[in-house]
């Protein structure tokens, strides 16, 4: 096993395009390091370079003490696993999984011993003998890991390895590569596009954009403290709702007016954030999480309270989401603007016709709720946990980058 670190990396193509600019990484020995972010972010160029499959511009690149610069992909000690399965569908099962092994002429009571506890991990036994046509797409995507894992290499470096699953075999498996690196305790990079298979799977998460390394930290602190605009937006299901705002003091202590509204700010969140007391009167950004809002009739008594509108409800089972207008204008920023282009890209959205100059915002309610679109509902909100950004940077106030 082996840390890997980047260090000032760049990724340049012909004709000027920055696939990576001046990437600093320092992946643990033994980490789940997973890099997310939309789609061509840099993401799958930066593991390409780890493997040695894509040249580096410039920075360097070590796995373990060894810089790997100029080393070809099969002497890193690395082994990949990718989004299509690259089975070869004449072998075998068995075949497959000891391919790799053959080539570098292993004795065969060797291979024979790693094939067999390979299997034995993945659930894959009774498939030995089975060619890659006559199996599922989770049992072939099975094979593909334990084609890496017989290698016993240094790192595992995965890309998208979920992406072609359908939803429920996805969390299925993510449980499965959950219990696998906990088993071999081997470093892995894992390249996701995905943020909730990102905030599963890893011990820490690099968030990247346009190249470039936003934040890196537990997908925990990536949620509750996001740097940035950008990574507040991204991290989380439903998004974080944004709203242009302005902090105001009155008898009762300061609070944030926005869209007719006015939350009470604790004194707690100025300890914590630095710096924000030098924004009473100014613009900035308020960012509150849908999971910072329940039904006011479920308890809460002590959470401020807003009265809105439900236009659409989305009924999960374990809660409700609860869609509703706010009166301002969607927060005009180039980190909005990228997170609002992403989703464009990655589903079909069919938006809520805005009436005027309306922003839509999602509370996650409690399941026993009875709202409906239509109805009218007072929502509690946890002002404890209220996000700010700066209007201009799209930094995030206080935040111990940002100091």
């Amino acid at each position: 096993m082996a840390g890997i670190k980047l260090e000032n990396v760049d990724k340049i193509y012909a004709g000027g395009t920055k696939a990576v600019n001046g990437l600093n990484l320092d992946i643990r020995d033994g980490e789940f390091m997973v890099l997310v972010g939309p789609s061509g972010c840099g993401k799958s160029t930066a593991l390409r370079m780890i493997a040695g499959l894509e040249d580096i511009s410039g920075g360097t690149i070590s796995i373990g003490d060894r810089v790997v610069n100029d080393l070809p992909p099969k002497d890193r000690d690395i082994a990949m696993v990718f989004q299509n399965y690259a089975l070869y569908p004449h072998m075998t099962v068995e075949e497959n999984l000891a391919f790799g092994l053959k080539l570098r002429k292993m004795p065969k009571a060797e291979i024979q011993k790693r094939v067999l506890e390979a299997a034995r991990m993945l659930g894959l036994e009774q498939y030995l003998k089975r060619k890659p046509a006559a199996l599922s797409g989770g049992q072939r995507q099975r094979v593909a890991m334990g084609r890496a894992i017989v290698r016993e290499p240094q790192a595992f470096l995965m890309d998208e390895p979920l992406s072609n699953l359908d939803a429920k075999l996805r969390v299925s498996m993510r449980a499965s590569l959950n219990q696998l690196h906990e088993r071999l305790g081997v470093t892995t990079v894992y390249v996701t596009h995905d943020q909730i298979e990102a905030m599963t799977l890893g011990d820490r998460v690099c968030v990247l954009r346009d190249g470039l390394l936003q934040q890196v930290d537990t997908p925990q602190n990536l949620f509750d403290s996001p740097v940035n605009l950008f990574v507040a937006g991204f991290m989380g299901s439903p998004a974080m709702n944004f709203a242009n705002a302005e902090l105001v003091r009155g008898d009762g202590g300061a609070s944030v007016a926005f869209a007719g509204y006015k939350l009470p700010v604790p004194e707690k969140i100025f300890a914590d954030k630095p710096g924000l007391d030098g924004y009473f009167g100014k613009p900035l950004i308020l960012g509150v999480r849908p999971s910072d809002f329940d039904e006011a009739s479920n308890g809460n008594g002590d959470w401020a309270r807003m009265s809105v509108k439900a236009e659409v409800t989305e009924e999960l089972g374990s809660e409700i989401n609860v869609i509703f207008m706010i009166d301002s204008p969607p927060v005009e920023h180039k980190d909005t603007a990228a997170l609002a282009q992403d989703a464009g890209e990655e589903e079909d959205v069919t938006a809520l016709p805005l009436a005027g100059d309306k922003s839509m915002w999602t509370a996650r309610v409690n399941a026993r709720s009875h709202v409906r679109p239509g109805d009218s509902v007072e929502l509690a909100v946890d002002t404890n946990n209220l996000h700010f950004f700066d209007k201009e940077s799209g930094l995030a106030i206080g935040h111990p980058a940002n100091r």
